[in-house]
C-alpha cells in the first residue's frame, strides 16, 4: 500500500493527516501546544513546539493506522500563514515567532504604507499593510530589535521552518510568500522594490515554489525522529487557506469555498491576479499552478458563537442552542449582531473594531441573542463576498463550506440565504491537511494535477438552497451595513 502524509502546523496544534491512494483518510495523528502573549496585543511561539508537535503527530497516526514509514511516498505541507520566523547563519532560531494573530505592528504597517506608498504597495502586493501580516513584524523587529536583526540571515514562514527540519531545506511556496506582502504578485516571487524599500536582504528569503513541487527530501535525522523513510520527496504545500481551498475541490476559477471556523474566510479561485484597489480583501497565490485567489477574511465567526456560549449560557451545548434558535424568525425580531469581537480584517481593516448587539427590547430572549450571532456572522461574509464582486468575481453559484460551524443546518440555511448561492459540503472534514495530501499526491505522481486530483478525490453535497427568508435577509443586511460606520466613533473611545 502507498500513502501520502499532509501535515498542518497550526496555532494550537500540529496535525498530521494519512491518505491513501483512492483519497480516503487512513488515519490522523494530533499534538496540541499552547502560543504565549508576553504583553497585550503581542502572540508569539516557540518554532521548537511545531518540530516536537510533528514528529508526535506523524509517529501517531503511522502507528494508529498501522502504516510502515516505508510505505509514505511523498509528505505535504501546510499551516498558519504570516508568521515572522528569524534564523540565523546556523538555522538557529534567533527570537520566538511573530505569529499572524499578533496586533503589535500598527505603526509598522503606517510606516510600510509611506515608504513604498499605498496605491503601489496594493499594486504590486494586492494588498494593503495589515498587522497580520510578515512585512510588518520584520519593521517592527528592525526598528525594536536591531541586536537580534543584525543576526537574521534566514526568514521563514512556520510550516517552512517545519520543511526545515525535515529536510535541511530552506524554501516556501508560492501562496505563503504571497502572504508576506513582500511578494510581486503578478510575477508570483519576491518584490525587488518592495524588499529594497524596507531594508530586508532579498538573500534571506528562500527560494519559493509552486504547491506540488517536491523542495527536498526526509534527511536521515529527520527519519529517525519521525519513523518516516529516509529519502521521501517532501512538496512545498501551500498556506492553511490555500491548502483548505484545495481540500475542498475549490482550484478552478468561480469556485469558491466558505471556512466557517474560529475565523471566517470566503476564497475564491481565479487564473489572474485579481485585488481590491482599497486593499480591503486579501489578494494571494494560490497552491494551484498559475492560480491566485481573492479572500476575505472575518476574525470572529464561530468563534462568536463561542464566545457567546461561554459567556452567556457556559456548559451548555451548542446543538441546543441552535436548536432552540430555529424557533426565532429570520431576522431575529429586529435583533442584530456586529461581530467585530477581536477587530476585523474584511471589510473593515480595523484592529479596533468592537462587537455589538443593537435593538435589544423586552421581547428578546437568549433565542434571538444566538440567533443574530449566526446572522451577523453570515452578513460580515456577505460583506466580504460583496467587495470580491466588486473587484470582478462574479455571483456564485455554489460554496463549498467546511469547518465546524457549517454542522448546523440552521446556520447552513442561514448562510445559503443571506449569501445567495446554494451551500455544499464535502466528503473529508481534514481541511487544510487533507489539502496538503493532495498536493503531495500530485508530488508523487499520483495525479498529473492539482485539478486531477481534487476531482478525483473530492465530492461535493448540496445542503441547502437559498429560500423564501432570502429577501427578509437582505433587508436586515442593509441595516447591519450602516452599524460600523455609526459606531466605530465610539470603538476608538473605548
Amino acid at each position: 500500500m502507498s500513502a501520502v502524509i499532509g501535515i498542518d502546523v497550526s496555532t494550537t496544534a500540529t496535525k498530521a493527516v494519512l491518505v491513501g491512494e483512492t483519497g480516503r483518510v487512513l488515519g490522523i495523528g494530533t499534538a496540541e501546544y499552547g502560543y504565549d502573549v508576553p504583553r497585550p496585543l503581542w502572540s508569539e511561539q516557540d518554532p521548537g513546539l511545531w518540530w516536537a508537535g510533528a514528529v508526535s503527530a506523524i509517529r501517531a497516526v503511522l502507528h494508529a493506522a498501522g502504516v510502515s514509514g516505508d510505505e509514505v511516498v511523498a509528505v505535504g505541507l501546510t499551516g498558519q500563514m504570516h508568521g515572522a520566523v528569524l534564523l540565523d547563519g546556523a538555522g538557529e532560531v534567533i527570537r520566538p515567532a511573530i505569529l499572524w494573530n499578533d496586533q503589535r505592528t500598527a505603526a509598522e504597517c503606517d510606516a510600510i504604507r509611506a515608504t513604498v506608498g499605498p496605491e503601489r504597495l496594493i499594486e504590486l502586493t494586492g494588498n494593503d499593510a495589515l498587522t497580520g501580516f510578515t512585512a510588518p513584524k520584520l519593521v517592527w523587529v528592525r526598528d525594536h530589535e536591531p541586536d537580534h536583526w543584525r543576526r537574521v540571515r534566514h526568514v521563514l514562514l512556520p510550516k517552512d521552518y517545519l520543511r526545515l527540519r525535515l529536510t535541511g531545506e530552506y524554501a516556501m511556496d508560492k501562496a505563503d510568500g504571497s502572504g508576506t506582502i513582500l511578494f510581486d504578485l503578478a510575477a508570483r516571487d519576491w518584490s525587488p522594490e518592495i524588499l529594497a524599500a524596507l531594508g530586508i536582504d532579498p538573500a534571506w528569503m528562500a527560494p519559493t515554489h509552486e504547491g506540488p513541487s517536491i523542495t527536498g527530501s526526509i534527511t536521515a535525522a529527520a527519519a529517525a525522529a519521525t519513523g518516516l523513510r529516509a529519502g521521501t520527496p517532501v512538496v512545498a504545500g501551500g498556506g492553511d487557506q490555500s491548502a483548505n481551498a484545495v481540500g475542498v475541490g475549490a482550484v478552478t476559477p468561480g469556485t469558491v469555498a466558505l471556512s466557517l471556523g474560529t475565523s471566517g474566510v470566503v476564497f475564491a479561485t481565479t487564473d489572474q491576479p485579481t485585488f481590491d484597489p482599497r486593499g480591503r480583501v486579501h489578494a494571494f497565490c494560490h497552491a494551484v499552478p498559475d492560480r491566485w485567489h481573492l479572500m476575505s477574511v472575518m476574525l470572529s465567526a464561530a468563534g462568536s458563537l463561542r464566545w457567546f456560549r461561554d459567556a452567556l449560557a457556559p456548559g451548555e451545548d451548542f446543538g441546543d442552542l441552535v436548536t432552540a434558535a430555529a424557533e426565532v424568525p429570520a431576522g431575529s425580531d429586529g435583533l442584530l449582531f456586529l461581530p467585530y469581537l477581536t477587530g476585523e480584517r474584511s471589510p473593515h481593516p480595523d484592529p479596533l473594531a468592537r462587537g455589538a448587539f443593537v435593538g435589544l427590547t423586552v421581547r428578546h430572549d437568549r433565542r434571538h441573542l444566538t440567533r443574530a450571532v449566526l446572522e451577523g456572522v453570515a452578513f460580515g461574509l456577505r460583506d466580504g463576498l460583496d467587495l470580491m464582486a466588486a473587484a470582478g468575481l462574479p455571483q456564485p453559484a455554489q460554496i463549498r463550506a467546511s469547518g465546524g460551524g457549517t454542522a448546523s443546518p440552521l446556520w447552513r440555511q442561514i448562510l445559503a440565504d443571506v449569501l445567495g448561492a446554494e451551500i455544499a459540503t464535502v466528503d473529508t472534514s481534514e481541511g487544510a491537511a487533507y489539502g496538503a495530501g493532495l498536493l503531495a499526491a500530485v508530488g508523487a505522481g499520483w495525479h498529473e494535477t492539482v485539478e486531477g486530483a481534487a476531482g478525483a478525490f473530492v465530492t461535493a453535497t448540496p445542503v441547502a438552497v437559498p429560500g423564501p427568508d432570502a429577501a427578509r435577509y437582505a433587508e436586515a443586511h442593509a441595516l447591519y451595513r450602516g452599524l460600523y460606520p455609526a459606531l466605530a466613533p465610539t470603538f476608538r473611545r473605548t
